[in-house]
């Protein structure tokens, strides 16, 4: 028994034990030296001195980890690590009666202490490394995430853009500019001080952030999968951006939580009773930090808040303010970055009182027919006698058999029916896409324009011929067999000052034909508004737009031609078969209305070159009706190659020769004649006069294309209020900026149109022209369409170097079926709704488009809901809507469809 040992023996044993007990703290603290040398040839060097004990105490504790549960028992708990603690520095198992000295234990004490120390340096390390490792793991998945949002986001962009148009608008209808605009219309020069640029971040940021937080009744977002594009959205960026920080916040709480078992794991592995206080207030220690970098961050957090708040509050009052501005008046356009239309501007609108006269009536018989197609089936076919080619205003026949008479070519003017058709226009059999520009100046699918006899007759003169599948256009005509090219060259050099595409950028073609030579103009970089009847030769203009030329059906007959005076730069006629000196020389009298002063008329006819007895009497009365119209006969020269001739004239700018002639004949016209009104407005047989005011239009020639593009006519005085209520120079320049910048950046890439495929463009409500110009260098043409109740702005579009014409969009237009690849309407059905019923307008779009063409709608948000449901009923494909603040924009494709019943 233990009892009966001598004391002797029990001296040695205590002896032997301590030395023993010497000797294995001996060999655990090499072991530990060594450890931590190994430790530190492998921590990079950045590693503190304390990360370093730190690693080599997570290094041991792995394997003391390793070597208790290697066996796969389970981990002690708290009760059994107090009953039998585990050794870190010896994993091995002393004897039952081994028993230490008080120096060793408070050695032992002092390492434990070291150990418990390195073990709470371990943690921050790992709470540290966890962090960075989670963020980086976040910042992968935000990569990825960006990845697929980047499929995505490119039609988000237009969304983004309109909301940054409409701020603009709302800041300068509040009286605030941006800082591009406040340079350029207060030129100051100045820039925004820091404190200014924080605080437009600042809006711009709470503008994004308040994004999902309206996405209300006011906001609608549909994207298609023509566009890669979403379903509506309910969210905004303002969601995301708090989704983003309560991910980040749930993410540290989790990372807190995980640390803190950690601990406790740690603490039933290594303590003792007497270190666990010690641990546990190391962890508090940690917990305060982690509380009070917590609560800075909540304080910081705080206050974005309250910024944001006050932001919020500030837009808010914006709101409220321009609410109350613009009570009562209508949308100037969606995200237009303009000022509204001025009252003043639109004083030749009807006053809204007899716009609503009837306008309960009109709205009931709109609801009812809108109704009614929406299911698609209430359209039919139109059953006319053109058939695949029916012109509404021209292939009248009821209205055309009324007519007393034709001797003015009345037949051939427009006859609009009291009723505009719903009908929808057949497809030729085997119709086809059509063939791109240039290529299509060359050869059509024969198919799509299917007619022959124009080839029969006038084959011989290189109009068009047919080519297999094909009908060719050799680029020929009646005065230019050999090619238009080379008689354009010819007319330059007979009259140097034509200066093609500089001083002459804009004319007008009388009797077209196929207008090969306004097609080939385009090399010499002008436009020209080429016109001919639909009459016997079969689809001539038809040819010209399948071709990707631009022309209208329109005849010299009894009624003034839809332009304003003194417009065109060049007036053209070649064998165009009018006669000029019948009814004494009325027609040739539009002709002056609208020649710029100084411009020239080209005649190439037979009377011109040939001693036939009709053409000498032709040229007789020619030479004397010019002479009256004191036009000077600058030269005549002969084509050798084509064997033709051309005479030009030129138009005077003063009216000196109009008080020395000896007869008033033609006489000069009242002068409260309005030489601009040209709707439906019969012919005189009178001359207006010169302008003679410096600063009246007529008096001077615009400048050489193209900086007449960009400048402002020098006729609009800063006196004059503009159309959007800005001096009008200013307002000229201003809707110019605009449109070069939506068309930059949205409608360039952000709407799901291939501007390769686009050539034919008409603008359906132009102001100044701003989105023709805005297309300038891409290989396109744009009709600019001005309103006939808009203010007359047309004359401004063509001083600037483009073309257009007056119309009514109640009525039909006159063009063939199928004539444009994209029509933009900015604002315009919402105006329309007030005068007529949008059902025959949307079956006039579709007459008018070509199957694959486009449509870019900017409107009221309840005009965009009831053009897409009528585009639907139709089988287009909707690419894109867009609402916010009562405004949006809407992108369409047309298809093939056409519904099976007629009328």
């Amino acid at each position: 028994m233990a009892f009966g040992r001598g004391r002797g023996n029990k001296r040695t044993s205590t002896s032997s034990y301590a030395s023993t007990i010497t000797m294995v703290i001996f060999v655990a603290l090499c072991i530990f030296g060594v450890w931590m040398l190994s430790s530190n040839s492998v921590i990079p060097p950045q590693i503190t001195q304390g990360s370093t004990r730190t690693a080599v105490a997570e290094t041991e504790r792995s394997d003391v980890s390793v070597s208790s549960n290697g066996n796969d028992e389970p981990e002690p708990t708290k009760q059994e690590s107090d009953e039998q603690p585990p050794f870190e520095d010896n994993p091995g198992k002393l004897p039952d009666d081994a028993v230490k000295s008080e120096d060793e234990q408070r050695k032992s004490a002092k390492e434990k202490s070291e150990t418990t120390s390195s073990t709470t340096q371990k943690q921050e390390t790992q709470q540290h490394d966890d962090k960075l490792s989670e963020e980086k793991e976040k910042d992968n998945g935000k990569e990825k995430e960006t990845v697929q949002e980047n499929e995505e986001g490119q039609m988000k962009k237009v969304v983004k853009e309109f909301e940054k148009e409409q701020k603009q608008q709302r800041d300068e209808d509040a009286g605030t500019q941006p800082k591009g605009t406040q340079g350029q219309e207060q030129g100051q020069g100045k820039e925004l001080t820091d404190v200014e640029q924080g605080n437009k971040q600042g809006q711009d940021v709470e503008q994004g952030a308040k994004q999902g937080q309206e996405q209300d009744s006011n906001t609608d977002v549909t994207f298609t999968d023509a566009t890669k594009q979403e379903q509506p959205m309910e969210t905004g960026q303002g969601d995301t951006s708090e989704n983003s920080k309560n991910e980040e916040n749930g993410q540290t709480e989790e990372q807190n939580s995980g640390n803190e078992e950690t601990g406790q794991q740690n603490e039933e592995k290594t303590a003792v009773s007497e270190e666990n206080g010690k641990e546990e207030k190391s962890m508090k220690e940690e917990n305060g930090q982690q509380e009070e970098h917590t609560t800075a961050e909540d304080e910081g957090g705080n206050k974005e808040e309250e910024s944001t708040s006050k932001d919020e509050n500030t837009e808010q009052q914006e709101e409220r303010k321009d609410e109350k501005r613009h009570e009562g008046s209508e949308a100037s356009g969606f995200g237009s970055g303009i000022p509204k239309e001025s009252a003043e501007s639109q004083k030749s609108w009807k006053s809204q009182a007899t716009e609503s006269k009837d306008e309960k009536q009109r709205q009931t018989s709109e609801s009812n027919t809108v109704e009614s197609i929406m299911d698609g089936n209430a359209w039919v076919l139109c059953n006319a006698t053109a058939g695949t080619d029916y012109i509404p205003c021209l292939d009248n026949e009821e209205a055309i058999m009324k007519l007393r008479s034709r001797r003015h070519f009345e037949h051939r003017e427009r006859h609009c029916p009291e009723d505009p058709p719903t009908c929808l226009v057949p497809l030729p059999e085997g119709y086809k896409e059509s063939i791109k520009w240039p290529e299509s100046r060359d050869k059509i699918w024969y198919h799509n324009v299917p007619h022959t006899k124009l080839a029969e007759v006038k084959g011989h003169q290189n109009w068009v011929k047919v080519t297999g599948e094909f009908l060719t256009f050799p680029g020929g005509g009646t005065q230019f067999i050999h090619g238009a090219l080379h008689y354009i060259d010819f007319l330059q050099q007979s009259l140097k000052n034509i200066a093609w595409g500089k001083r002459t950028r804009v004319i007008l073609d009388v009797g077209c034909g196929v207008a090969s030579f306004g097609g080939f103009l385009f090399e010499r970089d002008v436009i020209a508004m080429s016109l001919a009847p639909k009459d016997e030769h079969e689809a001539q203009v038809q040819f010209a737009l399948e071709r990707k030329i631009p022309a209208i059906s329109a005849v010299m007959g009894s009624k003034r031609l839809p332009f304003p005076s003194r417009v065109f730069d060049l007036i053209h006629c070649a064998r165009c078969r009018v006669p000029w000196h019948n009814e004494g020389g009325m027609l040739l009298l539009e002709l002056n209305r609208m020649l710029r002063p100084g411009g020239y008329f080209v005649w190439s006819a037979t009377p011109v070159y040939q001693k036939l007895e009709e053409d000498v009497q032709i040229w007789k009365e020619m030479s004397a009706l010019t002479k009256s119209l004191c036009w000077e006969l600058v030269t005549i020269n002969k084509d050798k190659l084509n064997g033709v001739g051309a005479a030009i004239y030129q138009k005077p700018v003063t009216n000196e020769c109009y008080e020395k002639r000896k007869h008033n004949k033609p006489p000069l016209c009242k002068n409260n004649d309005d030489a601009n009104a040209a709707w439906y407005v019969p012919l005189q047989a009178c001359m207006h006069k010169v302008p003679t005011n410096v600063v009246e239009r007529g008096n001077k020639w615009p400048v050489n294309w193209p900086r007449r593009l960009q400048t402002p006519p020098y006729w609009l005085n800063s006196s004059q209020m503009g159309i959007y209520g800005k001096p009008a120079p200013r307002d000229f320049t201003t809707d110019y900026e605009h449109w070069k910048h939506v068309v930059s950046k949205v409608y360039m890439n952000e709407i799901g149109i291939s501007w390769s495929n686009v050539r034919n463009v008409m603008d359906m409500r132009a102001v100044y022209g701003g989105f023709a110009a805005a297309l300038k260098d891409l290989q396109v043409w744009v009709m600019n369409v001005v309103n006939i109740n808009s203010p007359d702005t047309l004359p401004i579009i063509y001083e600037r170097g483009l073309f257009g014409i007056y119309h009514d969009w109640c009525e039909s237009f006159s063009t063939y079926p199928r004539s444009y690849d994209l029509l933009h309407a900015d604002h315009l059905f919402s105006k329309l709704r007030t005068r007529c019923n949008l059902v025959p307008v949307m079956a006039e779009v579709d007459r008018i488009v070509r199957p694959g063409g486009k449509l870019i709608v900017r409107d009221e948000s309840n005009v965009i809901r009831e053009v897409e449901n009528m585009l639907k009923s139709l089988h287009w494909d909707v690419h894109l809507t867009f609402s916010k603040h009562q405004e949006g924009i809407l992108s369409a494709q047309k298809g093939f469809w056409r519904p099976e019943t007629s009328q």
